[in-house]
């Protein structure tokens, strides 16, 4: 990794643990197991976490996001939100996700709950961002910012990494 990550430090094995439990209990599933390696460091403006040298999440708001890099390994299933192919352009470029443009969204999404945003076509991930409203509002109101965009692919994290 040609990256400089600042301020690297090994998570302590009960970290981790606790780590795993706030990432399934949000996203119902298991990220991440005995037997990885998570370290915390600083890349520019981010703090990430490294799970055995990926980057794989990062912290906002003391809170753990996936980067998208994440995304595509974990593959997790909730706290989706689905938007049309024209919006994919805008996303990629940084701008947030309009209601309009969400064709659908998981209903337990909550206002202020981190999301990832894909495509609906090929479902691959394009950003992680907070939700602005909730999932059902998300899916039926056509108007409205639904989700402010925190890393989308091109953005200074995605290119620092890849």
């Amino acid at each position: 990794m040609a990256v400089k990550i600042k301020n690297r430090h090994r998570l302590k094995e009960r970290e981790v643990k606790e780590l795993a439990s706030s990432l399934k209990a949000r996203f119902q599933g298991d990220f991440l197991d005995g037997s990885v390696t998570v370290d915390v460091g600083t890349i520019e403006e981010f703090t990430v976490l490294l799970v055995n040298d990926s980057i794989d999440f990062i912290l906002h708001d003391n809170k753990v996001v996936f980067t998208l890099q994440g995304l595509n390994k974990y593959q997790p299933k909730t706290h989706f939100v689905v938007v049309d192919m024209g919006a994919v352009g805008f996303i990629t470029k940084g701008a947030d996700v309009m209601a309009p443009g969400v064709v659908d969204a998981d209903p337990d999404i909550q206002k202020d709950d981190l999301v990832w945003i894909c495509d609906e076509k090929h479902r691959k991930p394009l950003a992680v961002g907070v939700a602005v409203m909730n999932g059902e509002d998300m899916r039926t109101m056509k108007t409205g910012k639904a989700v402010k965009n925190l890393h989308y692919v091109g953005d200074r994290l995605w290119t620092l990494t890849h």
